[in-house]
Order: C-alpha cells, then sequence, then structure tokens
C-alpha cells in the first residue's frame, strides 16, 4: 500500500481496529457463508501461472476495493486494470479507488462491508499478521487460484506463507516493497568526503553522519518522527545489531530484553544527534525532497521513497543512491501488498480469475515496475529501472526475508498499533530507552 501521509493517520487507525475487530466475533458468522471458497471457481482456465482463461461465461461483476488513488500507485493499479480486461474483456468489473492516508478510508469501508455481509469480490491489504483482524470472514482459494495457476512454484515460500490464514490460502500477492535500504544524496556524500561502500557498520554510518554535519551544510539525516517511521527503523537496526534470529525471536514473543534495550540505543544516537529538528512537524515526503534537493545526506525508509526520486527525472547512481542497512547485506527487509479473498463471495469465478491474473508474471511486471514495488515471483526483468532490477535481484539472493513489523506482515494491526503507543509515550522526544524497552518487551 502507499505510505504517503500515513503519518497523519495513527488515530484513525486505532478507530479502525476497533472497528475491524468486530470481525471475528459469533454474530458476523452468518455473513461468511460456507467459510470456504465461495463456489465452485471454474470460470477462467489459468495456465500455468500466466492468468489467461475463457472470456465466456461471466455472470457477476468483479468489485475490487484498493486504496493507490494517486502517484505511482494510482499508475501502477491503472495499468493492472488495463492488463486485466485486456485479459478478460467480456466480464463486467468495478475497481473502487478508495483514498485517505495510510488507507485508513479504505480499510474502514471495507470493514464495514464485511460487518454488513455484503463483502466486495476482493480488496487490497496487506498479508501476514495483518489478516488477523478478518477471523471469520476471510474464504480459501487454495485449489481455485493458487494451484490452478502454478502460484505455489511461481512464488517464493515466504510470500505464500504470509497468504496462508487459517489453514487455507486467503490472499495473493501483488507486490514486494523493501525495508532496509538507506537513500543517499550523491552529492552531499561526496562533498563531506563518504565513501557509501565502507559503511558496513552502524558506527560506520553514525561517521558518515558525523561528516556530513562537519563538512557540509546538509542536514546528516531527514525524516519525519512520526511512531511509524521509528518503529520500521528501530526493526532495521536490531535486525542489523543483533541478527535475523533474534528479531525473528522477538516478533514471536521470545524476544531477548538486552537486544531490544541496545537497538533503542542505537536509535537513540542517531536521532539525538543527527535527525533535522522539526521532524516532529513534517512528514516523511518532506523530508525526502530534503534529499532530492541536496538539502539532507541520508534517509531511511521503504523504497517506495525511490519512486519520489524517478518521479523528479532523478538519475540512480548519478543524482542518488542507497545501501542497505549495515548488519542486514544478506536480507531483505519485506514488506507485501495483497489482494485479499473474502469469503461468502458475491462473484467467486469473477474473483478467482482475477486473482490468477494478479499473482502471473504479466499483471506483476505491469504493476510494479511503476510502483516502484518488485514481483515476489520469477519475472523477465528488462522492463524495469536499474534500481528495481538490483533490487529483484537482491530479493532472489537473499538469505534471510524479514517480514515487516510497521506494515502488518509480523504482528497484527493491534499489536502494531500498541508499538506506535509505546514510541508515542516514552521514547519520541525524550528519549527514554528504559520505558521503551519495558513497553516493547510487554507488548510481544
Amino acid at each position: 500500500m502507499t505510505q504517503q501521509s500515513l503519518e497523519d493517520a495513527r488515530p484513525s487507525r486505532r478507530q479502525v481496529l476497533r472497528l475491524t475487530g468486530a470481525l471475528g466475533v459469533a454474530g458476523l458468522a452468518g455473513c461468511t457463508g460456507d467459510g470456504g471458497n465461495g463456489g465452485n471457481g471454474n470460470g477462467g482456465n489459468g495456465n500455468g501461472g500466466n492468468g489467461n482463461g475463457d472470456d465466456s461465461g461471466w455472470s457477476e461483476t468483479l468489485e475490487v476495493m484498493h486504496g493507490w488513488t494517486g502517484g505511482d500507485g494510482a499508475d501502477a493499479v491503472d495499468a493492472l486494470i488495463t492488463a486485466f480486461e485486456e485479459e478478460y474483456p467480456d466480464m463486467d468489473t468495478s475497481f473502487r479507488a478508495i483514498g485517505g492516508g495510510g488507507n485508513v478510508e479504505l480499510d474502514a469501508s471495507v470493514a464495514s462491508r464485511l460487518r454488513d455481509g455484503v463483502p466486495p469480490s476482493a480488496f487490497a491489504g496487506w498479508p501476514g499478521k495483518n489478516l488477523d483482524q478478518y477471523e471469520g470472514v476471510l474464504g480459501d482459494m487454495e485449489a481455485e487460484v493458487w494451484e490452478e495457476a502454478g502460484l505455489f512454484d511461481a512464488h517464493v515460500e515466504e510470500v505464500a506463507e504470509l497468504c496462508q490464514f487459517d489453514g487455507g490460502m486467503a490472499a495473493v500477492p501483488i507486490g514486494s516493497h523493501r525495508m532496509n535500504d538507506v537513500f543517499y544524496n550523491v552529492e552531499v556524500v561526496e562533498a563531506a568526503g563518504v565513501d557509501p561502500d565502507s559503511i558496513d557498520s552502524f558506527d560506520a554510518l553514525l561517521d558518515a553522519l558525523a561528516a556530513i554535519e562537519s563538512e557540509t551544510d546538509a542536514q546528516p539525516y531527514a525524516n519525519s518522527l512520526a511512531p511509524w517511521t521509528v518503529l520500521q527503523l528501530w526493526a532495521q537496526v536490531m535486525l542489523g545489531g543483533q541478527g535475523f534470529d533474534a528479531y525473528m525471536n522477538f516478533i514471536e514473543g521470545n524476544g531477548d530484553r538486552s537486544a531490544v534495550q541496545e537497538s533503542f540505543e542505537r536509535v537513540e544516537e542517531l536521532l539525538d544527534n543527527y535527525l533535522n529538528d522539526d521532524a516532529p512537524e513534517i512528514g516523511f515526503t518532506e523530508a525526502n525532497q530534503r534529499i532530492m534537493a541536496g538539502d539532507a545526506g541520508f534517509i531511511h525508509q521503504g523504497n517506495w521513497a525511490a519512486g519520489a526520486y524517478v518521479a523528479e527525472g532523478l538519475e540512480f547512481g548519478t543524482d542518488w543512491d542507497r545501501i542497505q542497512f549495515p548488519g542486514t547485506e544478506n536480507m531483505y527487509g519485506f514488506h507485501v501488498d495483497s489482494f485479499i479473498y473474502p469469503s461468502d463471495n458475491p462473484s467467486p469465478d469473477e474473483t478467482h480469475a482475477f486473482l490468477r491474473f494478479a499473482g502471473s508474471e504479466t499483471a506483476q511486471i505491469e504493476f510494479n515496475r511503476l510502483k516502484g514495488s518488485i514481483p515476489t515471483r520469477d519475472v523477465d526483468t528488462s522492463d524495469f529501472s536499474p534500481y528495481l532490477t538490483e533490487t529483484i535481484e537482491d530479493f532472489q539472493d537473499a538469505e534471510h526475508r524479514p517480514p515487516a513489523i510497521a506494515h502488518g506482515l509480523a504482528v497484527n494491526q493491534s499489536l502494531q498499533a500498541d508499538l506506535s503507543d509505546v514510541l508515542a509515550d516514552t521514547f519520541l522526544d525524550p528519549y527514554d530507552v528504559e520505558a521503551a524497552t519495558d513497553g516493547f518487551m510487554d507488548t510481544l
């Protein structure tokens, strides 16, 4: 999902959590039908994952709800829709874009529809632990989509696991953003005399920031101080400094306090010394604009930040570049967008055809080359930018693919909100490491 204006959405998301949390109660069981695949799903035959099918015999309208309403997201979903409608010209479709910062409006609209027993055919959302909020209202399309289209063989194993829910397959991935890139302005870094290739540890990153501070007029590190930006930064510091196993133990509820505390200490060291003073007042998009303008050196964000550079016509390797977060060079920080399948589906045949297509090579190329994300399957990379091609190669070669903690994969939305609350209450100026550590350990 697009992250634009997510920092403005936090209070409303808590309200959405209360709404969606009601989805699992017994009173909603009646809107889930048989809790299974909602139909025999024989409309549109897959051919090894390419999404091709028989265009005849469609009887229902396919309704898909999503939150990509502007920028690269709108271009990407338009390309996906065009490709799908060319593949299935005789199918009636309704692709509904619902705007609002951080997909809050989309989440609320979907929750309302599911609560009232009138689900859409499919809706965009994060898989993984994010699916927990939809307990009791998701269907299983393992046979009709994943097996028929060969998606288990086409997509990496971690993706299939994230899309699994309650013993079946409830989602299909459409693309992945990376969480462990640190982006930088090439001119600023060179003016500071910093060799990015030498940044092989967190201390080396701090040394680079100190050099920018002393040798240039640029801000060493720019970002927003919204809880979600700090949460995703903390996760990368944890991964880079403590390792994959320590991070996975933490999100599974077996975290080591000393590892959590040391990660907070390192985050404090970076933010307290090198972050822009107006970080509490600005969003990440404004901070990222300072990277583009040469007013700041480094920023950590998901690789949606790179989409802004491309949109501004900045050249990868010349105007901007990236390193992997120190210590995570063998990892791909995992964030996934997907389409989710409700049970009691109003158009099972049409929905199965769309989901088979969404997992196909054609769909994943059309969507991700414009979105600034990457496919979660093997594809021809000739249509992708040099940066995204490098990212695809890193994804395929990664030893570990840790799920994002700030974006619904590693923890469910309720726990994610609780972690953000801990940061807001204890760590965001002043930086109370002990209280933040206690809060994180108590939450998980």
